[in-house]
């Protein structure tokens, strides 16, 4: 019991649901409404502060239902779940920002939490005058204060700003120093919800690389995110809640295995960013999937199985040969390969064009995709950002890391095959596959 850090039992968390009043259709009506208001208010406050025990009630919206778990000191817990699944009402109850419905919850031990941009933060003090009121909420001494306050201050990169008030500040600084509080000021336990989000690349890097050192020191972090790759990288157990219940807990990998299982085949077809392509061409890209294993569509491929790459094409003239590729580019924006047709390949009136990674052998991590139609004439059609993924290491393919707990991210002839209606193609020219599928002529 004693190396337990937060016990939860049977929490439930319901909110009320608000409702539209009905509209009079008549001015004898609206003369009734008027009179009954004082009485229907009166009633509204009353309630305010209780709940209807029947869980199926209309009016009530349970964010959180007999939500139980125990999380043991300097384990690091990751939590999944779609938006509106609980995860950030759960984090507010721990952080003691929220009051529970039902339930109760223990904490041992003095916490820390980042949870949405500037909370914590008075808009009218200064970046320093809050610093040190953190740290005293915290129950630090001055002098404790002042041994962490550089390091603070250099790794949120806000020094210039540092006598600003912080309502000056952009969200981007917010979280930068917020986030340098939270872990630099030795809480026994660190609560961090999904606001790196909002810092770039860099900084999200330095993030968690410092939430790897706070773990390291023993201190228990509790970590929500949707970067996936992140929580596998970082946590070591991981709870997914699906509608405010506890779906599974237990091994990080295992657990986010589960979730994906779940919600596998819901991705839809169709292109991101439509609005922003920039065409010239006759011919264009209509819609486009992508398809793990099995054939189902998905945004979430595994590396070790085999990713699919469809894109539909329509409208192409009679005789019209086109180039296809496929841009893919990392976090960082830098295309780290493209997939394309070896050849410009006689495209029918319309039809469907398929590249396959045989392992997808690519770094886990988010990516982006842009695609381009190009007519040998000269024409184009290119949509960028048109996908949005972000690639798994299932425990299957463990084998696959390197020595830096990445998969390979160089592709290699042998990584495809290309094929055009359905044959083999001997020694493909370029590392890139390609299926080439055609409608009407």
């Amino acid at each position: 019991m004693s190396d337990i850090a937060i016990k939860v039992e049977n929490l439930g968390k319901a909110y009320r649901l608000g409702s539209m009043a009905e509209r009079p259709e008549t001015l004898v009506q609206a003369g009734f409404n008027m009179l009954k208001a004082p009485v229907r208010n009166y009633r509204r406050l009353r309630n305010l502060d209780t709940f209807s025990t029947d869980r199926d009630a209309d009016d009530i919206l349970w964010a959180l239902n007999d939500v139980s778990f125990d999380i043991q000191r300097g384990e690091v817990v990751g939590f999944v779940g779609r938006n509106g699944a609980g995860k950030s009402t759960l984090l507010k109850i721990l952080s003691r920002i929220t009051e529970p419905t039902t339930g109760r919850i223990e904490i041992r031990g003095r916490v820390s939490s980042l949870l949405e941009v500037g909370t914590g933060f008075h808009p009218e003090l200064s970046g320093r005058e809050n610093v040190y009121m953190n740290g005293t909420i915290l129950g630090m001494k001055k002098a404790e204060i002042d041994r962490k306050f550089d390091e603070i201050v250099d790794f949120s990169g806000v020094e210039r700003f540092l006598d600003t008030p912080v309502k000056r500040y952009s969200s981007g600084m917010k979280v930068r120093l917020a986030f340098a509080v939270a872990a630099h000021l030795e809480p026994e336990i660190l609560i961090i919800d999904e606001v790196l989000a909002v810092g770039d690349a860099e900084f999200q890097k330095k993030c968690l690389g410092k939430m790897e050192d706070v773990a390291g020191g023993g201190r228990t972090v509790l970590f929500v995110s949707h970067n996936m790759s992140a929580i596998q990288n970082l946590c070591g157990r991981a709870i997914s809640l699906i509608q405010g219940q506890v779906c599974n807990d237990g091994p990080t990998d295992a657990v986010i295995e589960d979730y994906l299982e779940r919600f596998r085949g819901e991705a839809s077809s169709g292109f991101l960013n439509n609005d922003t392509r920039k065409t010239s061409s006759t011919a264009r890209l209509s819609t486009g999937r992508l398809l793990d294993a099995k054939g189902n569509e998905t945004s979430n491929p595994c590396a070790g199985e085999p990713t699919t790459f469809e894109l539909d094409y329509t409208d192409a003239r009679e005789g019209t040969k086109a180039m296809i590729v496929v841009f893919i580019h990392n976090q960082q924006n830098i295309v780290i390969t493209q997939l394309k047709t070896p050849e410009p390949i006689m495209l029918g009136k319309s039809g469907t064009v398929r590249f396959t990674l045989k392992d997808t052998p690519l770094p886990i991590g988010k990516y982006t995709a842009e695609v381009k139609l190009r007519e040998t004439n000269g024409g184009q059609d290119v949509i960028p950002n048109a996908f949005s993924f972000e690639i798994f290491l299932l425990s299957a393919y463990k084998h696959l890391e390197t020595v830096n707990g990445r998969y390979c991210n160089a592709l290699t002839r042998q990584d495809m095959e290309h094929t055009v209606d359905g044959e083999v193609v001997v020694e493909a020219p370029e590392a890139e596959t390609a299926e080439l599928r055609q409608g009407s002529n």
